[in-house]
């Protein structure tokens, strides 16, 4: 987004005219006062804020007399609202685009108003092309305008430099090939000429010829099976090679970039796109040259042979070149269009299938059906659209390609009518000019397998080209880490011009235990977040032993860090292979100690294969209790020095809390430990409790204390309580309804 853009010099004359400040940010916004359309501008300088409508300056306001300020979100469009002297001064309006601006304007008036003023530097955050202006293909970075389309078929041709070999074999083939279908007319000619139509012909010439004939079509059938294995092999490669690439690339990206893709199209990418890049390499790519030199080799014999006839057969070519430039643009959007529904519907298919619990739970089926059948509906009506479309130009277009060949025929066919060409001559120049026809026609089809691999290649490498946020290639520091924690000034937000957390500070010594407690959206699970590395901090600091995190190395400080979630996700495979997930090197008497402390062993022993039972995607085999107490065992088998527990027992039973609580209890000793928990009780054994209210430090001591204090603490824990009363109250008077008998009277006993 622009914090700094021109005003104009009229704007910045009157600004300093009137002696307002030096000017700092300036904003566009779109709405004036009276609700209509106009170009306005929003001034902070050192002294005042500043709305300007019309090359005027309307509002100005002393920053040092503003005592609030708030960018308000309304329906589709929003406004800044400054508070001075209780009077509150709406001094923008502006539509849905200019909300991110105006909530960083708020953040930056905020900073300056708690005195921790800091510069920020103007970014972008646009979906339009910055060259030409035009929107990015959608859910990409891409424009279609002006898309370096030669550009990207020299970076596929680099990744396929390592099968360069493989490829120098292809085009040896092809050119074999080529040779040989040169051949095959002369061979036709003479065997007509010579045995056929010859009065003197001789039966063991026209079997010599046959035998010819024979053998070119041996050897074209054994090149094309030669061709057809070497080319599979170098196109799997290639695939196998950019999947790698878009996979590890992944990998590398933060979990903010990862969580603002959808999982379907990525899936498509990494599937789709690159076997669709494969495709046009083996069957497109290299075939090219083959048929540019067969097509220029048969355009010379042509014209060397009858120039008239060769330029009878040439004679449709303007219209088809006209034909298939206009047709190219509208098959590369309709294509378009068509995988971006496909991205759509593998995404809606992925959803419905991750949450097949929750639909099967509210007996939604019918709805889950008609949401998929929907978006089937709209690739199946595109794609039949485009079919429809290609099935109607490409036709045209190879019928007037051959439409020369008519001509040949009435021209030639009159010249051997008349003695003035050999039958056999005809047929030769007929097949040689169904070659040209059958290259012409590949290079009018030419166009859509361009559009397609292209298509799939900007989107592959808009992957590739993203910023790796993990740092793979510098070597930072592996000091030794024993679990001393600070956290300094950190202000983090997931938007940049939204902060969740501000300027926390907190310094968690070696062993100890904290508890984070507060409302929803308090910033606890993000601060848990930045924690575990899965976010950087936009300002402040977390140090570990000194040593800043960011400085860490990234994979040794995840071996040191252990981590027991409220979901407990297991992956499809056995239980040891989950449990060795955070340890790929573990013993197996590791693997057994590990579960012991988490109390898993005895539950596993009783499964059917033990260690080695099969548990399925999600762990879907097992109970919610059963799975954390694995996710428990994960997480202590490679002995880490921090420990972070986000809501470990908030979705199991008060019997399985009780076990797994127990395993806590083991597996926090000596290690310094970050958790969240639902129920308040469950934090009885932290050292300290941090209560976070809008991601600031609101209190901070132990249970006692902050039941002493009777602030945010107490009033969470009273809370509970009486929720605790009504539901125990509510279960109470279900058993007591179950119990009764007739007249409302339980068995045996008085009425109730």
């Amino acid at each position: 987004m622009i914090l700094r853009c021109e005003l104009g010099k009229v704007i910045e004359e009157k600004i300093e005219k009137a002696a307002l400040g030096e000017i700092v940010y300036s904003l566009p916004y779109d709405v004036n006062e009276k609700g209509m359309f106009s170009e306005n501008f929003f001034v902070i300088t050192h002294k005042n804020l500043i709305s300007i409508s019309n090359d005027e300056i309307k509002t100005v306001l002393p920053i040092e007399k503003v005592e609030k300020v708030k960018a308000v979100e309304l329906v589709g469009a929003g406004r800044l609202e400054i508070t001075c002297d209780s009077i509150c001064y709406p001094v923008a309006k502006y539509t849905a685009e200019y909300m991110p601006q105006f909530a960083m304007v708020e953040r930056i008036i905020q900073e300056i108003l708690d005195g921790e003023a800091r510069a920020h530097e103007s970014f972008e955050e646009s979906k339009r092309c910055p060259n030409c202006g035009r929107n990015y293909l959608r859910n990409t970075r891409i424009c279609p305008q002006c898309s370096d389309k030669k550009g990207m078929f020299k970076r596929v041709a680099a990744m396929a430099a390592p099968c360069k070999n493989l490829y120098i074999i292809m085009l040896v083939l092809f050119w074999l090939n080529s040779a040989v279908m040169l051949l095959a007319p002369e061979v036709q000619k003479r065997m007509i000429n010579d045995a056929i139509t010859n009065p003197d012909g001789k039966l063991s010439v026209l079997i010599f010829f046959v035998v010819i004939t024979a053998i070119c079509n041996i050897l074209t059938t054994a090149i094309g099976i030669a061709r057809r294995i070497v080319s599979v092999k170098a196109s799997n490669r290639l695939v196998k090679d950019m999947r790698g690439e878009v996979y590890s690339k992944l990998q590398q990206m933060g979990i903010g970039k990862l969580e603002s893709k959808k999982t379907g199209d990525m899936m498509q990418r990494i599937n789709r796109d690159t076997m669709r890049i494969g495709h046009f390499i083996q069957n497109i790519g290299v075939m090219a040259v083959n048929e540019i030199i067969l097509f220029l080799s048969v355009a010379v014999v042509l014209f060397v042979y009858n120039w008239r006839m060769a330029i009878l057969i040439l004679l449709p070519m303007p219209f088809v070149s006209i034909i298939v430039n206009k047709a190219r643009h509208e098959v590369r959007r309709r294509y378009h269009t068509q995988w971006r529904k496909s991205d759509k519907m593998t995404s809606k298919l992925n959803d419905i299938l991750n949450g097949m619990r929750v639909v099967k739970a509210f007996g939604r089926e019918n709805w889950a059906i008609e949401q998929f059948a929907e978006v089937a509906t709209e690739v199946k009506e595109q794609s039949i659209d485009n079919d429809r479309f290609s099935g109607t130009i490409w036709p045209i277009v190879r019928f007037l390609v051959g439409f020369g060949s008519y001509f040949v025929l009435l021209y030639g066919g009159n010249l051997v009518a008349n003695g003035a060409l050999k039958l056999g001559d005809l047929m030769q120049f007929s097949t040689y000019a169904s070659y040209l026809y059958n290259r012409l026609d590949w290079f009018a089809m030419l166009p859509r397998h361009l559009s397609e691999a292209a298509t799939s290649a900007q989107r592959v490498f808009e992957v590739l080209d993203e910023e790796s946020d993990y740092d793979t290639e510098e070597k930072k520091g592996c000091p030794e880490i024993k679990g001393d924690i600070i956290f300094k000034d950190v202000t983090f937000g997931y938007k940049s011009y939204r902060s969740v957390i501000k300027n926390f500070s907190l310094h968690v010594k070696e062993g100890e235990m904290i508890g984070l407690v507060g409302h929803s959206g308090a910033g606890k699970s993000t601060l848990i977040n930045l924690l575990m590395r899965l976010y950087d901090v936009d300002d402040g600091a977390i140090t570990i032993n000194g040593n800043n995190l960011k400085d860490i190395d990234r994979a040794y400080y995840k071996h040191n860090l252990g981590i027991v979630l409220q979901e407990s996700y297991l992956f499809a495979g056995s239980i040891l292979s989950n449990i060795c997930y955070a340890k790929p090197d573990a013993t197996v008497d590791d693997v057994v100690r590990a579960a012991k402390i988490a109390n898993a062993h005895d539950f596993i022993m009783r499964l059917p294969n033990g260690y080695d039972t099969y548990v399925g995607e999600k762990g879907y085999r097992l109970s919610g209790g059963e799975r954390q107490r694995i996710a428990i065992a994960r997480a202590v088998i490679s002995d880490p020095k921090i420990l972070i527990l986000d809501e470990a027992t908030a979705s199991v039973d008060t019997e399985t809390e009780a076990q797994i609580q127990e395993a806590l209890g083991r597996l926090v000793k000596g290690r310094t430990t970050f958790a969240i928990a639902h129920r308040l009780s469950t934090l009885k054994n932290a050292n300290r409790l941090v209560v976070l209210e809008e991601g600031r430090i609101a209190e901070v001591g132990t249970h006692n204390q902050l039941m002493e204090k009777d602030g945010i603490y107490a009033g969470l824990v009273k809370a509970q309580r009486t929720m605790n009363a009504m539901n125990f109250n509510a279960d109470e008077g279900g058993m007591g309804g179950r119990r009764r008998g007739p007249g409302g009277r339980g068995p045996g006993g008085p009425p109730r």
